[in-house]
């Protein structure tokens, strides 16, 4: 089964060194931040550096996907978070078209001062005005992550996401990224088949298949419903090595993105992705 297996890889010295470290950990999938994760500012990549971005990127037949910032709430009440927010996820939308990028994966957001359903309807009202605000670029697909539930994060249970999409006045454009790491701090066990097939079960039902675009695939430094997001390398934390056997062998998968976001750089990933690979024995690197 040919899988889409891969790392988070930095840009640091210009985009063009995605493409390499890409081919440094042997992944056909990436996942990058576009610009810093910590500012709200942006260095914009100019016609010559985003062709050959996208260049390299087909040559490579690379399946690329990028981070919002970490600083984007769209839970936020606050007017000038929001507003913020909205923009900085518009200006996203927008590189991330210029760059080819069809995945954009982001947190949902979060509110200390709302209730829980009242910030899904606060980050699907956000989310729709950065919606119409890009209408234009369809080709990017708005993905959400499931997180931890740290602190007052929202998409700690599969139905918020699943409210969230349903609340929005186009679905069609949003996605859903699962993060191991993320599902396991929730709450959500996958370290047996049965427990890993169970929750697969549940997200057709609750969410749908066909929504699934991504994959972020992180062991957890913290047990089973810490709700507290730290990653681990793959087979070094609490989920441990069975899990991700079952999601690289999954047949379901095979189109979907796999991305490691564990600690440490190029060398680090290789290690990671080099076990997962060793899990699939058909793995064919395409």
């Amino acid at each position: 089964m040919k899988i889409l297996l891969g790392a988070h890889v930095s840009i640091s010295g210009g985009l063009k060194n995605a493409c390499l470290s890409a081919k440094n950990t042997g992944s056909n999938a990436i996942q990058i931040f576009t610009k810093s994760q910590l500012r709200w500012q942006a260095k914009e990549p100019d016609f010559n550096e985003a062709a050959s971005f996208r260049k390299c990127a087909s040559l490579q037949k690379l399946t690329v996907a990028a981070h919002l910032s970490y600083l984007v709430n769209l839970g936020s009440t606050d007017e000038i978070i929001k507003e913020k927010s909205i923009e900085d996820m518009t200006a996203e939308i927008k590189r991330c078209s210029l760059l080819g990028i069809k995945y954009l994966i982001f947190h949902p957001g979060s509110n200390k001062n709302l209730t829980v359903e009242e910030t899904i309807k606060q980050i699907a009202s956000n989310l729709d005005a950065v919606m119409r605000i890009t209408a234009e670029f369809k080709n990017v697909f708005l993905t959400l992550e499931t997180t931890a539930g740290q602190g007052n994060q929202i998409g700690y249970k599969l139905e918020h996401i699943a409210k969230i999409i349903k609340l929005t006045g186009y679905p069609e454009r949003l996605g859903v990224c699962i993060d191991t790491c993320h599902i396991f701090a929730a709450g959500y066990d996958i370290r047996t088949f049965a427990d890993y097939n169970e929750f697969m079960k549940n997200f057709d039902k609750i969410i749908g298949i066909g929504k699934l675009c991504a994959f972020h695939l992180n062991d957890s430094l913290k047990p089973l419903g810490s709700k507290v997001d730290r990653h681990a390398p793959i087979g070094k934390g609490y989920i441990g090595l069975d899990a991700f056997r079952f999601i690289v062998n999954d047949a379901r998968l095979k189109k979907i993105p796999l991305i490691v976001e564990t600690p440490g750089g190029d060398k680090e990933h290789k290690i990671d992705l080099d076990t997962l690979k060793n899990m699939a024995p058909t793995y064919i690197i395409r």
